[in-house]
């Protein structure tokens, strides 16, 4: 894949783009862009031949508010409905986390400053709070979800953590309606 080097003044941002990003995971991307440059050679901007963004609206957005002069862009000449299926695919979430390996292999503070969205059901408990006030005495964790989905992939999820943590421990993981 060939990228040249184009002034960022001179790309477009694409008035269609389908994304949107929310103020603190913007100021999380432009805080990346300054730590790490190096990931924009590996990922650079995608554009067609008059410089409009197809790929990297946000990260345009963020070079901008960086500072940033220069930036790798990649020009795809497809036609207008490989543009626009370029367009959907790039902003679509193909795969799923593996929760259990981020839980267990992550840091989660490190997550967070990357933009990702940690459930906060990987916030463990610590020994204190399932111990209670009184030593022995059980403890009730509340967990809140947002989707009927997220709960019902949670579940599964949440006992797995809580077994693999506290082995020899029960643990009951229930549901109630959203």
């Amino acid at each position: 894949m060939a990228t040249k080097l184009i002034k960022v003044s001179d790309i477009k941002a694409n008035p269609n783009n389908p994304r949107v990003i929310k103020d603190d995971k913007f100021d999380k991307l432009v805080t990346s862009i300054k730590e790490f440059p190096e990931m924009l050679e590996a990922r650079p901007i995608v554009v067609n031949p008059d410089m409009v963004v197809l790929g990297g609206n946000m990260r345009l957005k963020a070079l901008k508010a960086a500072g940033v002069k220069e930036a790798p862009v990649y020009v795809a000449t497809w036609d207008e409905i490989k543009q626009k299926e370029f367009i959907i695919k790039d902003n679509v979430g193909f795969g799923e986390w593996d929760w259990n390996l981020i839980a267990n292999e992550w840091d989660s503070e490190e997550l967070e400053a990357w933009a990702l969205d940690v459930p906060n059901f990987l916030e463990m408990p610590t020994d204190e709070d399932l111990i209670g006030e009184e030593k022995n005495k059980p403890a009730t964790m509340k967990i809140t979800f947002t989707s009927p989905e997220q709960l019902q992939s949670a579940e599964i999820d949440i006992q797995e953590l809580l077994d693999r943590k506290y082995q020899g421990a029960f643990f009951s993981v229930s549901a109630g309606e959203l």
